[in-house]
């Protein structure tokens, strides 16, 4: 009959201290899945908005136009647009009033734009050290329960005057349940991590390129005016 046991069943009939573990490596697997899932949804829409800003920033349309669209909606922007936006809004303000230093204008231009890139990439890293933490801790925690539900089952064993496998195997399988447990909330969690790094660091790539072009732009501007 022990041999039909299924997994709740080993989970019931294991020790407390098991039990907590197993609910504890439920719990975080829940949560790392949740934020799978969101963060999945958060990094395709970043990379589709890049995508879409950088498509309508190389048509040919006048920057001055852009810039009126892009601050029509200025409280939900990201990634690409907010940089355009926090380093043509600095530039027009710096040009106005210190347009005979294009160095001072350049210098303040970027310094806006590489404090919302910093943001940015912040924001895309948002719940990625809490899959690393669950992906490295979770396997500790599964075999923290199976060991101690092995040794629980050994000495409980150790009372009996002639011990069988059949009276060893239920309380060493509920603990190896534990180590299952960690490994299924570890698993999907590395995975997850290491492909949204891979995802964060292309976006940023992009986001420090389009930063770089636009200054170039900038810079041309700021430069040519007091010729003119």
């Amino acid at each position: 009959m022990s041999a039909e046991l299924s997994i709740l069943d080993l989970f019931l009939q294991a020790s407390l201290l098991v039990k907590a573990v197993m609910l504890v490596l439920l719990g975080m697997s829940v949560v790392s899945w949740a934020m799978i899932i969101k963060r999945s949804q958060v990094l395709s829409e970043a990379s589709s908005k890049v995508e879409r800003f950088e498509d309508r920033f190389w048509s040919g349309m006048d920057l001055s136009q852009l810039f009126q669209e892009v601050q029509a909606r200025k409280d939900n922007l990201s990634g690409s647009e907010q940089i355009f936006y926090s380093g043509f809004k600095e530039f027009a303000r710096l040009h106005r009033s210190n347009g005979k230093v294009p160095e001072a204008v350049m210098e303040g231009t970027s310094r806006a734009m590489r404090v919302s890139l910093s943001k940015e990439v912040e924001s895309l890293e948002t719940n990625l050290p809490f899959l690393a933490t669950v992906g490295s801790i979770t396997p500790y925690i599964g075999l923290f329960g199976t060991v101690w539900g092995i040794m629980h089952a050994f000495i409980a064993l150790g009372a009996v005057k002639q011990a069988t496998l059949a009276m060893v195997a239920p309380g060493i399988a509920e603990a190896l349940v534990a180590t299952a447990m960690g490994l299924f909330a570890a698993i999907p969690a590395v995975m997850a991590y290491n492909r949204f790094t891979a995802k964060v660091g292309k976006l940023e790539n992009n986001y420090i390129n389009f930063m770089e072009e636009f200054s170039s732009i900038l810079h041309r501007q700021a430069f040519a005016s007091p010729k003119e």
